[in-house]
């Protein structure tokens, strides 16, 4: 039996694949910046849905926050420990950034007992009480979405962008579209739709873009 076996020809011919798929059904990428067709290539890599072309909303601004901090020191936060296992570390490794899943440190669980919240939520206020510059990737936490955009201009002001895309029926499309009106720097998929490996992929696809990647 023939079939290729090296990853990277099965990632290419994936992506050759996606683009035959777009054009066959008349559709296009929402923009022609590269960075943009990368991220929106991945996503449907890592998904195989194309819904996404309509779904996930780019801001411009991300892209250019993104870039700008990717040699100042920062903190990736996520909401899952799937997220953060996703997010290429070889990759990641390249830049002077921390990451970290607080949902299961015992502040956290503490301040998320104390008050009745998500742990999701007691993270993202332990994260906003941390000095430091952050980025926060969020694939499954509706509530995370929702406790960072109650927080002020003054604990926001180190948020450099948030990617948001929790899956789900509760809250999921109600805290993206709350994101998306917002003035943080943001990547949102409306709707229903998302996840954590989605949110890996985001992340994947701007460190490939602005940093390479060693595999």
């Amino acid at each position: 039996m023939s079939y290729i076996k090296k990853p990277m020809m099965i990632e290419s011919k994936s992506f050759d694949i996606i683009d035959d798929i777009i054009k066959e059904e008349g559709r296009v990428y929402p923009s022609d910046s590269e960075i943009h067709r990368l991220i929106f290539r991945r996503v449907i890599h890592t998904s195989a849905d194309f819904d996404y072309l309509d779904n996930l909303k780019i801001d411009p601004e991300f892209i250019d926050v993104f870039e700008g901090v990717i040699n100042t020191p920062l903190t990736v936060y996520t909401d899952t420990q799937m997220a953060l296992s996703g997010i290429n570390k070889a990759a990641f490794g390249k830049l002077p950034w921390e990451i970290k899943c607080l949902v299961g440190d015992e502040t956290v669980r503490a301040l998320a007992k104390e008050e009745g919240i998500t742990r999701s939520m007691a993270a993202v206020s332990v994260a906003l009480q941390t000095e430091g510059k952050k980025l926060f990737v969020i694939g499954n936490a509706p509530t995370a979405i929702f406790r960072l955009l109650e927080a002020d201009e003054k604990t926001l002001s180190d948020v450099v962008g948030v990617i948001g895309v929790p899956v789900g029926f509760v809250g999921a499309a109600e805290s993206k579209e709350m994101l998306y009106e917002h003035a943080i720097p943001s990547i949102a998929a409306l709707g229903r739709k998302g996840g954590s490996n989605v949110a890996a992929a985001i992340v994947n696809a701007l460190m490939y873009y602005f940093v390479g990647r060693n595999e």
